[in-house]
């Protein structure tokens, strides 16, 4: 599931880079998305990226976490909570990439010169979904300072909260915050009864 995701992103990515009018037909722009009724854009968007970077981060990301959710799908089918884990891997992720457009969307729907890409919201959604199962499980803060993967994600959010406030830097933190907070509340889509292993997780039960 993990693969299919990163080929088909990679793929369009490194078409898109050597074609702008591909690159300009799939990014997420709030006012063509109104204007036009271009609702597709809430979807391909994630397919495209800035530059090599960029991509190879987001795809590094959700290497790593998006295993780590496969794993943690299949634990929930054998517990009895969901029947099909490849379902819900589909629905976390493209669930998170439209999500995490919703602010966006609502901010910048008058502006036609704000565009977005990458599938940094969906990316987001998995770290977080995971750190629900683990909260203790250690993160690595600038790849190098283990920190625990609760503390990490607290952080997350209020930096990703104050840098959209702040703006200007051509990230859209935005879909990272949304983008995370759906991830992390997933799993209490699937079965409420699911906090008991998040607070067990944590040592607090």
């Amino acid at each position: 599931m993990t693969y299919i995701i990163i080929a088909i992103t990679v793929a369009v990515s490194l078409i898109a880079f050597g074609n702008n009018t591909l690159m300009q037909r799939l990014l997420l722009n709030p006012y063509l998305v109104f204007k036009n009724n271009e609702w597709y854009r809430l979807i391909t968007h994630a397919f495209v990226h800035v530059g090599f970077v960029h991509l190879f981060v987001n795809m590094f990301v959700l290497y790593s976490f998006g295993m780590a959710a496969e794993h943690w799908l299949k634990q929930l089918q054998v517990s009895g909570y969901i029947n099909s884990p490849t379902l819900h891997f589909y629905i976390l992720y493209f669930g998170g990439v439209v999500v995490a457009t919703l602010t966006t969307l609502k901010k910048h729907k008058s502006n036609p010169y704000y565009q977005s890409v990458g599938a940094s919201g969906a990316v987001s959604g998995f770290v977080f979904f995971c750190v629900f199962f683990d909260p203790l499980e250690s993160l690595y803060l600038m790849a190098v300072i283990p920190i625990p993967g609760i503390v990490f994600a607290v952080a997350y959010l209020a930096y990703s909260h104050y840098m959209s406030k702040k703006e200007g830097d051509g990230i859209n933190h935005d879909a990272h915050f949304v983008g995370a907070v759906f991830g992390f509340i997933y799993p209490l889509l699937i079965n409420p009864k699911l906090i008991l292993h998040f607070l067990s997780s944590l040592k607090l039960m």
